[in-house]
């Protein structure tokens, strides 16, 4: 089920200013805070020692170490808002409803570094997390994954449990769906995402506004209604649920 969302109710679920769960996931890990106070600290520095050469600009130069100084504090609003503004870009929006097609974990590289052994020689030593793998569909055949990082919560998702979700296309038809938000599983009250692109109160009221979704036809599915520019690819099962 697709159904378009007004430009005013897509704006209301996608903020232009960051949310509270924005802003607490764009603060991010403690090396995360640390990096944004070094910057906090380093920039002020530079441009106190700058006044020195342009005496002129005495007061601009003022204003702009106090608002560096403070990055620590806007920086992951300043951030996050980039995030919605990146989503909001899209002209027409709808809301989706379809049904888990997959869900199986992976073992994921998420990072390198560069350290040396005891003899002195440069290694890479990968970083690697374990990763939840979801697909969802509907009966027009369109489908889309989305990867995040595994949670305890996350075990109680089955194949044919109901999805929602958020779409964004630029054509009014909403034919060529080139993004998604995060997925939302009804059954469980549970929300799917690495970063939470919605208002999800606002989300939610309109889930239960919308009458169920039918239930799934006996006979395959055939051909694409809409698809997705980005939609992730189907791939085999590596861990299953049971290993979680």
């Amino acid at each position: 089920m697709l159904i378009p969302l007004t430009r005013e109710k897509f704006e209301q679920l996608i903020p232009l200013i960051a949310t509270g769960s924005q802003y607490k996931y764009s603060w991010g890990k403690p090396r995360d805070v640390i990096l944004r106070l070094l910057i906090s600290a380093g920039i002020p520095l530079l441009l106190y020692l700058l006044h020195f050469a342009l005496p002129d600009f005495d007061g601009l130069i003022s204003v702009l170490g106090i608002i560096a100084g403070l990055y620590v504090l806007w920086g992951p609003i300043f951030w996050s808002s980039l995030k919605n503004a990146e989503c909001r870009r899209y002209k027409y929006s709808g809301f989706w409803r379809g049904e888990v097609l997959d869900a199986y974990v992976s073992d994921e590289v998420v990072g390198k570094q560069l350290t040396t052994n005891k003899r002195g020689e440069l290694m890479v030593v990968e970083d690697r997390q374990k990763q939840l793998n979801l697909e969802v569909g509907d009966e027009t055949g369109f489908s889309t994954g989305l990867q995040v990082p595994l949670r305890r919560e996350y075990k109680g998702i089955r194949r044919g449990q109901i999805a929602e979700m958020m779409v964004m296309s630029n054509r009014p038809d909403l034919s060529r769906i080139s993004k998604v938000s995060d997925i939302f599983i009804p059954d469980l009250d549970l929300w799917v995402s690495d970063y939470p692109y919605l208002r999800r109160d606002e989300f939610a009221d309109i889930s239960r506004e919308l009458q169920p979704a039918p239930e799934r036809e006996s006979e395959p599915r055939r051909g694409k209604r809409y698809s997705q520019e980005d939609a992730a690819p189907r791939r085999r099962p590596r861990t299953t649920q049971e290993d979680w």
